[in-house]
């Protein structure tokens, strides 16, 4: 591979890689905190209608008798599911016969009640403020939540084609400063709105720019990074995602109320954005764009951070250009992201890749997104999806170095099909056991992702690479959480991938011995 032969020139992994996983620590933490926010700014705490004779001393002052609060609430709220007070319905008027236990009263189904007209009283013994108290997104409204979901979704889809494409022409390092500086100025406008569809198109500029972080962080990982230290380092920024997660429950149960939450995930963007100037652009992605002089800059500016000062004067243009020749002139010919559909070796990869991506994130998400309804303690489930991430995560080099990238593809999409099927048929009444389930598929997604993260871009060119990153791995979650617009979450089985090519030691992508088409050029 020869731009691995002149990554190794100029030091292979040494100081620079080490002090730009540091750098990249930040951004890949917050993020999942970004994604997954929603768990608690979006909490639906218990509720029940306003009603005057709980909430309104001077009603409660004209009832005689010795009544209290249990006795208001029986006669001006009917029983709903699981005889717990119903959360969308009040009497019209008090029900005074309900308190009578011996009489033959009136059930309450015969008497006439009406929608909370007046509002709604919140439980904030979990959560001071979220936004669905804020504005009322219950009963009638609850619709509106997941819209705002799907919406956000919908800002990811869009960013992945989007930076795909800008970063294959300005850069990795200019989208990624773009995108953290957007970050930060759309989420903190979100805590100065005051309507939910304003917020909603907050949340849109967001994940337009959360997609080009990951896509772009990741990037300049693998193209500053030797193949046989790749998987390494995708699984330290897997890692990152675990501990972000982690750290995400326990801001969340400092901090219950939505918008000071939503400060302190964000504020942290502005400092992102000025620390990773230093960041050298992708010295391959220069080198395949035409501008190598610009590339060998970045190359001796490694070099010499590295401790490699000699590399200065061995890496040379005239070295360059005779290592990267072949390299170059099969990115010339094939720069339309139509080479994906077109080369049937790629348009193979592609569908396959496109199926296994979009199972995975339908499952993710609905697991990850659906906290609620796996126990009464979210705090606590968000931590141990966390932890499990990070476990599973922090093992998924050895396991590429012992399976495969194919076999452990293949292997944990099945688990994790498996365990979530057996937490959707475990009872509700068993919280415990579907934790189980729930905690031992959420560690299997954390494999499956890290895994995905290196073999992916193993599998197409530079000059397609980031455009893949988007197109396979961000577009398919818009599509599930459109579907969860109109019905729970409801994951399903994940497919395997046996007919995925196995990996080589170098990079198919970049091999002069890959299959070739019929025009002579590599065709991957």
């Amino acid at each position: 591979m020869a731009f691995a032969e002149l990554l190794d020139r100029a030091g292979g992994v040494g100081l620079f890689q080490a002090l730009q996983v540091f750098t990249l620590f930040l951004p890949s933490v917050l993020v999942p905190s970004h994604m997954l926010i929603e768990n608690f700014s979006a909490a639906v705490p218990s509720h029940r209608c306003w009603v005057p004779l709980l909430d309104n001393s001077t009603a409660q002052a004209g009832v005689p008798g010795a009544l209290g609060p249990k006795d208001f609430l029986t006669v001006s709220i009917p029983p709903g599911p699981n005889n717990e007070p119903h959360r969308c319905r009040r009497f019209r008027q008090p029900q005074w016969q309900l308190l009578d236990p011996n009489g033959t009263a009136t059930n309450w189904s015969e008497a006439a009640t009406e929608p909370c007209v007046d509002g709604w009283v919140y439980d904030r013994s979990t959560f001071t403020s979220t936004f669905v108290s804020e504005w009322d997104l219950v009963c009638d409204h609850k619709g509106l939540k997941p819209i705002g979901q799907s919406l956000y979704m919908t800002g990811l889809l869009i960013g992945s084609f989007s930076w795909g494409l800008l970063s294959n022409r300005f850069g990795r390092k200019w989208i990624l400063n773009l995108c953290c500086l957007q970050v930060a100025l759309a989420n903190i406008g979100m805590i100065f709105v005051s309507h939910f569809f304003i917020y909603c198109g907050l949340r849109v500029l967001s994940a337009f720019a959360i997609s080009g972080i990951i896509m772009t962080s990741g990037m300049l990982l693998v193209e500053w990074t030797t193949t046989r230290r790749r998987a390494v380092t995708m699984t330290i920024l897997g890692c990152f995602y675990g501990l972000g997660q982690m750290a995400l429950g326990a801001l969340a149960f400092t901090l219950r109320d939505w918008r000071t939450l939503q400060v302190a995930v964000s504020t942290p963007f502005f400092a992102i954005f000025l620390i990773c100037w230093w960041l050298p652009e992708s010295a391959r992605w220069l080198i395949i764009t035409g501008k190598p002089e610009q590339g060998l800059q970045e190359l001796h500016k490694v070099a010499k951070i590295n401790g490699h000062k000699e590399a200065t004067k061995s890496l040379t243009i005239e070295v360059l250009m005779s290592s990267m020749e072949e390299e170059m002139t099969s990115a010339k010919g094939r720069r339309s992201v139509l080479e994906l559909f077109l080369v049937p070796t790629l348009r193979w990869r592609t569908c396959i890749m496109s199926l296994v991506c979009f199972s995975q994130v339908t499952s993710y998400y609905g697991l990850v997104l659906d906290l609620q309804n796996l126990g009464n303690d979210i705090f606590l489930l968000q931590v141990l999806f966390g932890a499990v991430d990070l476990l599973a995560r922090s093992i998924t080099a050895f396991l590429l170095s012992f399976l495969g990238r194919r076999t452990t593809l293949a292997s944990f999409q099945a688990m994790a099909g498996l365990s979530i099927l057996a937490n959707k048929l475990v009872p509700q009444d068993w919280q415990t056991l579907r934790t189980v389930f729930a905690v031992l598929g959420k560690g299997c997604f954390g494999i499956i992702f890290s895994c995905v993260s290196v073999y992916k871009p193993e599998l197409y060119p530079t000059s397609l690479r980031t455009f893949c990153s988007g197109e396979i791995l961000q577009e398919p979650s818009a599509r599930p959480r459109a579907a969860l617009v109109k019905c729970p979450p409801s994951p399903r089985l994940l497919p395997t991938v046996p007919s995925l090519p196995q990996e080589s030691p170098e990079s198919p992508c970049n091999n002069p011995r890959a299959p070739r088409a019929t025009d002579g050029k590599p065709v991957v």
